[in-house]
């Protein structure tokens, strides 16, 4: 007989559900919870069995139901859970219960008749009106009401209406537009009060008798018209969308932040790592170089570092616009020079002061700021004496060139404005002939930076007049300014590299780029035609393009291209040049078949 063993759950009192892992420091304290025996169902942990406690009255239990039913029951109401109505709704059906008549199914293919149920359903059905008058498969025939002995095609019924006016004329009558508002303010009136019938702009009239109304008196404020349309604008959107775009984006912070580190920022330094990296917002990275106190056209004009003009190229465009401005009045409203000068110098001192040239300045309609005129006098003062005297009148405010000087250096001028006590304006010396063959002076030359930069300005080519080699002019003293854009120092690298950027001279100018010759389009560059060649590769380019010599001949061609280089190399170009020459020379004597 086999014996069952019965599953025990585990003496909780005296054993602890920890034994064995940890080590229990009260003992003496029963542990919290419930510890059940695995294996168990569902049913079983939902519904633990009794403890041997009574059950709990139907008053508790129906309260109970109502805050806290039991696991898988139905929440009821402790005031409905004694009503008989809800044993009666669980198993109540409502409305009747009926049968239906046909299938779908007998609907869709009926049962096929035989002849005899056929007949006897026609029959049937021959007795109803509707058949009669319209009969299954025919036309509605209603001759069977008409009179006997009606002509149903000849024979119309109504009265015939006399044609008066087309379509045309009923849409758009024949009248006036004064007809036509004539006849539409007639019962104006009446239509006006018994249907609101007003006029567009016509003002409603509400017969006041008030001696302080006016019926031209207009309420409100008016609307705001744009023929642009923008008004409309506001109009098609809806009041809540336009305080929707006015106020503040809310962005979610998670958002914002992705941004802040993988998006650049405007005004703000791309940091990925600005959770990690503390620094303060207005940390910058690097070192902080000083900015240069000379410019590129401090550069050009080749100044000191006294005169560097730096932020002052905006003052410095003003003074020579003032001084533009003199001297066009100067040179329309004056003969010479010294009338020009007496102008200035009203009380006959010599010099021009500042008020003398802030007096001149209103006189010819020029209105300069105090501050600029003191420049310009600064700059118009080359001995630093405070005023300006003639030659330097002469140099910066006149075109001393194209004005007479009006001096004759033996007498003292005779003017109204002169002084009693003649007074020579300048010295012997500060006259120099206007070019080296014309016996007329002229006030010598004060020369500034940017006179010179400007009056004596020559390009290398000009004065070298394209010519390289040991006869033409050495530039080894040149001032040079910025970096070279062809290394003539350093030679071509036998092969170079993707990264090398620089031009040995081997690439084209912008002109061989905007026009390219027609060699370039097979190939050839102009650097193969200055290549130093062997004579076997000379004959053998010149016979390949058709050129016909004989052997004394070619080598008479060849030692003149040779004599022609230092060294007695010889190119293709040299010799073409050699064949050129040649064919001038036979054509010029008469030689050449080609000669006129």
């Amino acid at each position: 007989m086999a014996t069952t063993t019965e599953m025990k759950l585990p003496d909780i009192s005296s054993q602890s559900i920890y034994a064995g892992k940890y080590k229990d420091w009260t003992p003496n304290l029963r542990p919290a919870g419930k510890l059940t025996a695995t294996g168990d169902k569902v049913s079983t942990c939902l519904k633990p069995p009794s403890d041997g406690r009574p059950p709990s009255p139907e008053v508790i239990r129906r309260f109970r139901a109502t805050v806290r039913p039991d696991a898988g029951e139905m929440r009821v109401f402790y005031g409905k859970a004694r009503d008989p109505h809800l044993v009666q709704a669980k198993e109540m059906a409502h409305g009747i219960s009926t049968q239906p008549s046909f299938f779908a199914k007998e609907l869709v293919n009926p049962r096929p008749k035989s002849l005899f149920q056929q007949r006897k359903l026609d029959r049937k059905e021959a007795h109803y009106a509707s058949h009669i008058s319209a009969p299954l498969g025919r036309s509605h025939n209603q001759e069977t009401g008409l009179p006997k002995g009606l002509d149903k095609y000849q024979f119309t019924f109504g009265i015939p209406t006399e044609l008066d006016t087309g379509a045309g004329g009923l849409v758009n009558p024949n009248k006036t537009y004064e007809d036509v508002e004539k006849e539409n303010e007639v019962g104006h009136e009446l239509y006006r009060r018994s249907h609101l019938d007003f006029n567009v702009g016509e003002q409603l009239h509400r017969a006041y008798t008030s001696p302080n109304f006016k019926p031209t008196t207009k309420f409100g404020i008016p609307t705001p018209h744009d023929n642009t349309g923008k008004h409309l604008k506001k109009t098609l959107k809806w009041l809540h969308e336009a305080e929707q775009e006015r106020a503040t984006k809310i962005v979610s912070k998670r958002v914002d932040e992705f941004r802040e580190r993988s998006q650049e920022q405007l005004g703000q330094v791309h940091d990925p790592i600005k959770d990690t990296l503390r620094v303060p917002p207005d940390h910058t990275f690097g070192i902080l170089l000083k900015p240069d106190e000379y410019g590129a056209g401090d550069l050009l004009h080749m100044r000191t570092p006294g005169q560097y003009l730096r932020g002052r190229d905006r003052q410095r465009g003003v003074i020579s616009a003032i001084r533009q401005h003199l001297k066009k009045a100067n040179y329309h409203n004056f003969q010479d020079l010294t009338s020009a000068f007496r102008h200035y110098d009203k009380d006959g001192k010599g010099k021009i002061d500042l008020d003398d040239l802030r007096e001149a300045c209103i006189q010819f309609h020029l209105p300069v700021e105090p501050e600029l005129l003191i420049q310009l006098m600064d700059y118009c003062d080359m001995d630093r004496d405070g005023r300006i005297n003639y030659v330097e009148f002469a140099n910066f405010l006149n075109w001393k060139d194209k004005m007479p000087t009006g001096l004759d250096m033996k007498t003292s001028p005779k003017t109204p404005e002169a002084p009693a006590t003649p007074k020579l304006l300048l010295k012997e010396d500060d006259l120099v002939p206007k070019t080296p063959t014309s016996a007329e002076n002229t006030p010598r030359r004060l020369q500034k930076q940017i006179d010179q930069a400007i009056g004596d300005h020559r390009t290398s080519a000009s004065m070298i007049n394209a010519v390289i080699g040991p006869n033409g002019i050495s530039t080894k003293d040149y001032r040079r300014y910025g970096v070279p854009t062809i290394r003539t120092d350093l030679p071509a690298p036998r092969i170079r590299r993707a990264d090398d950027r620089k031009n040995y001279g081997d690439e084209s100018d912008a002109f061989g780029l905007v026009n390219p010759s027609l060699f370039s389009q097979r190939g050839v560059y102009e650097k193969d035609f200055l290549l130093p060649r062997s004579k076997e590769e000379i004959r053998q380019i010149f016979t390949g393009i058709g050129v016909q010599m004989t052997g004394q001949t070619f080598e008479d061609f060849y030692d003149a291209a040779a004599k022609k280089h230092p060294k007695g190399f010889v190119s293709v170009e040299s010799f073409r040049s050699i064949l050129d020459e040649s064919q001038a020379t036979r054509v010029m004597s008469g030689q050449h078949p080609f000669s006129v």
